[in-house]
This record gives C-alpha cells, sequence and structure tokens, in this order.
C-alpha cells in the first residue's frame, strides 16, 4: 500500500493587552506525508515520513507584542518523522508492531520582552552580557528565524520508538493499545551567526542560540473499535500525553565572540488525558462518511501562558469521508474545527486560539 497525504493546519490567534489587540498572521501551516507498507505473510514492514506536529505565531511590528522595538515579533515550531514500521501477526487475532523512528525539529523564534522580564529569566552571563540590559532601557529583544516555510533556523534531530499490538477480542469488537517513547532531541541549534541580541539602549550582537533539550513527550493509548452493525463502526480510545515532563522549562544559551547567557522561561505544563470518540458510516461500497470528536484540558497554566506559543485548544470536532475509485485505489480526507480557547496569562496578556485544519491522502493497494 502506498500513500501520499497533504494537510492545511489553520490557527486563528489574536493577543490582547489593556485594550490593544494583535492579530497573529500565522494562519496557514501545510504538512505533506509519504508512506509505503508491504505485508509478507505474517510480517509487515515499511517506511513514511510525516509531520509531527507544530505551529507558529505572527505579530506585526506595530503591534505591542514587539514592544515598540519596530521588528515583528513570531515563532514557528516544527516537528517530523521518519519512521520505519514493522509489525507481526502472532496470530489470526493478535499482532504486535513497532516502529523506529528518526525525529527532527526546528524553531524560529523572535521575542521582544521588557528588559525586567529579560533580565529575570537570564542566568549565568559573561563577557559583555554582564552590562548589556543597562538602566534606561525599555525593551530587549532575542531573534533567530530564517525564511523557509518547512524548517527553522535553530534545527536538532534524535530518534524514538513505538510499541503497541491489536486484538481481534470477537467478530465485532477490536481492541488496542500504543506506547511511544519520549524523543532523544539534541540540542536545537542555529549557525554561528544565526541569532541575534539587541536593547533599546544600543546594544547589538550576533551569535548562536542553543535550545535545550527540547524533547516530544511520551504518549501511551488504549482503544477499542466496535462494528455495531454493517454500516457502523465506532471507535473510542483514551491517550496519555505526559507534557510535564518535557515542558517543566524552556531553555536556551545565547553564544558569541562577546560572552554567553542563559534563558530559563518557565512552562510548567499540566499532562493531557485526551478522550477521542469516532465512528464511521458505510453508506455503499464506495462511499464512507465519518465523525469523531476530541476532548482534553488545556496543559497551559495562566501563569506561564506566553503568547508566542498559545497551545491552549481543548477540543476538536471532525468530520470525514472515504471514496474507493476501485478495488485499489480511494480517497480520504477530513476536516476539523476547534472551538476558541480564551486564556489570560499572569502577564495581563490575554490569548485567544481557535483552529480550522484540514487532510487529504491518496491511497492505492497493490
Amino acid at each position: 500500500r502506498f500513500d501520499l497525504a497533504i494537510g492545511g493546519l489553520h490557527p486563528d490567534v489574536n493577543a490582547k493587552y489593556m485594550g490593544m489587540e494583535a492579530k497573529s498572521g500565522g494562519d496557514a501551516y501545510y504538512m505533506p506525508a509519504v508512506g509505503y507498507v508491504r505485508k509478507d505473510g505474517k510480517l509487515t514492514y515499511g517506511v513514511g515520513v510525516f509531520a509531527q506536529g507544530g505551529m507558529g505565531t505572527e505579530y506585526a511590528a506595530n503591534s505591542f507584542m514587539a514592544m515598540g522595538s519596530g521588528t515583528d515579533a513570531r515563532s514557528e515550531l516544527g516537528v517530523g518523522r521518519l519512521i520505519f514500521p514493522l509489525a507481526y501477526d502472532v496470530s489470526p487475532d493478535f499482532t504486535v508492531g513497532g516502529s523506529v523512528d528518526f525525529v527532527w525539529a526546528t524553531l524560529d523564534m523572535k521575542m521582544a520582552a521588557q528588559i525586567s522580564q529579560l533580565g529575570g529569566m537570564m542566568s549565568s552571563p559573561t563577557g559583555a552580557f554582564t552590562g548589556a540590559l543597562g538602566a534606561g532601557t525599555d525593551w530587549a529583544r532575542i531573534d533567530f528565524s530564517d525564511s523557509n516555510d518547512f524548517s527553522g533556523s535553530a534545527k536538532g534531530t534524535g530518534w524514538a520508538g513505538k510499541l503497541g499490538f491489536t486484538y481481534r477480542a470477537s467478530k465485532q469488537l477490536t481492541i488496542g493499545a500504543v506506547y511511544q517513547s519520549k524523543t532523544s532531541l539534541s540540542d536545537l541549534e542555529t549557525g554561528a551567526t544565526g541569532a541575534a541580541m539587541t536593547t533599546q539602549g544600543g546594544f547589538a550582537d550576533s551569535g548562536r542560540i542553543k535550545v535545550r533539550n527540547f524533547q516530544w513527550p511520551e504518549t501511551y493509548a488504549i482503544g477499542l473499535a466496535f462494528q455495531a452493525t454493517p454500516q457502523w463502526l465506532i471507535a473510542a480510545d483514551v491517550k496519555q500525553i505526559n507534557w510535564s515532563k518535557v515542558m517543566r522549562d524552556f531553555k536556551m544559551t545565547y553564544e558569541s565572540a562577546l560572552g554567553s547567557f542563559n534563558i530559563t522561561m518557565p512552562q510548567d505544563w499540566k499532562d493531557q488525558t485526551v478522550l477521542q470518540l469516532g465512528a464511521t458510516y458505510q453508506m455503499n461500497e464506495q462511499l464512507a462518511l465519518r465523525f469523531g470528536v476530541n476532548t482534553a484540558r488545556n496543559p497551559v497554566p495562566d501563569t506561564y501562558l506566553n503568547a508566542l506559543f498559545p497551545a491552549i485548544i481543548k477540543e476538536q470536532y471532525t468530520l470525514g469521508a472515504g471514496y474507493k475509485f476501485s478495488k485499489t485505489a480511494e480517497l480520504n480526507g477530513s476536516l476539523t474545527f476547534a472551538p476558541k480557547v480564551t486564556q489570560a496569562a499572569a502577564s495581563g496578556v490575554t490569548s485567544e486560539h481557535s483552529q480550522t485544519n484540514w487532510q487529504l491522502m491518496y491511497s492505492n493497494r497493490f
């Protein structure tokens, strides 16, 4: 089987502060995917590449998010995987499987902050940076960003893995479970002059940024699929995402010929338990209709919410359809809507975030 897919992530993000509003221009992120799998007797193996996740924000240079610096504020995170899956049919009803995943992550960030805010996040300054945030300045900036739509200025790679099984308990009921490990990504690094440190007081420098120990969390899930009638298939999953083990702090190190300093931005994200329900209605041999809902609590606490990273979505509602052109070729698609979530940070900035997303996938069996 060969699959070719494209997805669109379309967030609608706004930030508000003391009567001012900044609307994010980061409203379209496109994610391709491709995969091939072959079944030989009891063994199934293949290869695939896809976008794991990520998104971003884009605030204009004249918005309050730029702090009067005259330069835009933005973020863009992308995480992708090249996977090598392997599955084995232990019996006609029981299959075990897993994958080895090569993972990459890229990040852009252009952040403006008040001197007091940035100074409170800095530690271990050396060289010229012991006095870089001098008195009388109002803002300071950390910038690292490129113009590539599919990668970021800071890059890192690593590995992860998955293990799982499916068991057909009866003709109608199938049970499955999966464990996905935390990634082991390297630090995300820019080039030697890929980042900049500037202040309103006139200090300007270029150097290297290292985003230290940024990881995708471990996840485990259990679910079932029930063939209620020849037309109706019902599915339900419970998934645990352990954000608290990887998003306690966001840590960076800036290094240049003038010296270095560390930045720690507390995050304190909470773990998520995600409930997922779905159904497929097989209208005829060619056409299937699908419906789904996901719900979870927002993992980001008010205290540390940053309008550059408003990952506060709670629910998603999905419609989908699949059409078979022949015994071997089919097209599947989905449309997902995530209702608006509004959250006020301790800084006084309120973030609003909703999403409309879509997926299309062409599949061919040989």
